[in-house]
């Protein structure tokens, strides 16, 4: 079975799971690529854009809670998975409509819609994608990636990638990725409506003190430069559901230098405090390989307790669900 597929199994599987519960609309508002709405009828053209800006509160999916934020300065790796056909022309989590075509992604904290830069950090191609949906959901993954912009980054046939995602801003309501600059300064935000279901398990997270720690030390893309705007697909000639897609421009990908040698870690946490630091290297000294890696975030010295490096993503797969047991269930899968 390849990684797609597992993604896709995987997305049935918590659908299903949810299905079963009483908490089923909150789950259809947390992973509305997964909801019930039908698929779009022959010869209907998928709409772009319609949905609305959302931040979302604080959930939980799997015992692990997400905490779903504005963040400027969100610049952190991971491993991307993508998903498409069982998804397409569903409704996403901010309502508007999964089109595996298009540049698109999934994202489990940041708000939508949003455009972000997403590289591959084993080939340096790099795209701008529109982040219009909530996931993945399986511990361990950083982005969920349409297939469209799978194929840009080249890991379509692999299933998933080593990647950089950087925040750009906030994406035109009216859908595709703008100028690729984003719009901040002049999208007005309508106010955010939050759903009594979401309001209640909001209140029942628990409170975390989580220090903005960029996961990243790669340098920026040199050179990068903004994409076109995607065509206008509301004159589009009706599709047959069995008819490929429409041949469309490709979009910009940018081939940027890679630095540094890309290992695999699973961080437990990143800390201020050497010694809560060194505590956590000992609870975990029975994992694996443990250390305390230094960094300076403004300033200020942050210690990231990191089991690694590890040989592939299965090897960190394995080790992040060993952490998890050991009750750290923020850690998370970073490459430096």
């Amino acid at each position: 079975m390849n990684s797609q597929s597992a993604g896709s199994i995987r997305r049935r599987v918590v659908s299903r799971g949810f299905s079963r519960t009483l908490v089923l609309p909150l789950f259809l508002a947390l992973a509305a690529c997964s909801t019930s709405s039908e698929a779009p009828k022959a010869g209907t053209p998928l709409k772009q854009g319609g949905g609305y800006y959302k931040v979302g509160n604080p959930y939980q999916i799997n015992g692990i809670w997400y905490y779903p934020a504005e963040n400027e300065k969100y610049d952190a790796t991971g491993i991307a998975s993508w998903y498409g056909p069982q998804f397409h022309g569903k409704m996403t989590a901010n309502g508007e409509i999964f089109d595996q075509h298009q540049m698109t992604a999934a994202h489990p904290t940041l708000p939508m819609p949003v455009l972000a830069r997403v590289t591959n950090l084993e080939n340096g191609r790099s795209v701008i994608v529109r982040i219009n949906d909530r996931g993945p959901f399986a511990a361990g993954r950083e982005i969920d990636l349409s297939r469209k912009a799978a194929e840009e980054l080249g890991f379509v046939q692999k299933g998933t990638a080593k990647v950089r995602v950087q925040y750009i801003g906030r994406a035109p309501l009216d859908g595709g990725i703008g100028d690729g600059t984003a719009v901040a300064e002049t999208f007005v935000a309508p106010r955010v409506e939050t759903p009594a279901e979401e309001r209640k398990v909001a209140a029942a997270a628990p409170v975390t003190s989580v220090a903005t720690v960029s996961t990243a030390v790669l340098a920026a893309p040199a050179g990068a430069v903004s994409a076109p705007p995607p065509p206008d697909t509301s004159a589009m000639a009706p599709i047959p559901d069995n008819a490929a897609p429409a041949p469309q421009p490709t979009p910009t990908v940018q081939q940027v230098p890679v630095t540094g040698p890309g290992n695999i870690y699973v961080q437990a946490g990143s800390f201020q405090n050497l010694q809560n630091a060194e505590s956590v290297r000992q609870q975990l000294a029975g994992v694996g390989r443990v250390e305390i890696h230094t960094t300076t975030v403004d300033g200020t010295p942050f210690y990231r307790v990191r089991v690694g490096p590890l040989s592939d993503v299965p090897a960190a797969d394995s080790s992040l669900q060993s952490v998890i047991a050991h009750g750290h269930k923020s850690a998370r899968i970073v490459i430096d």
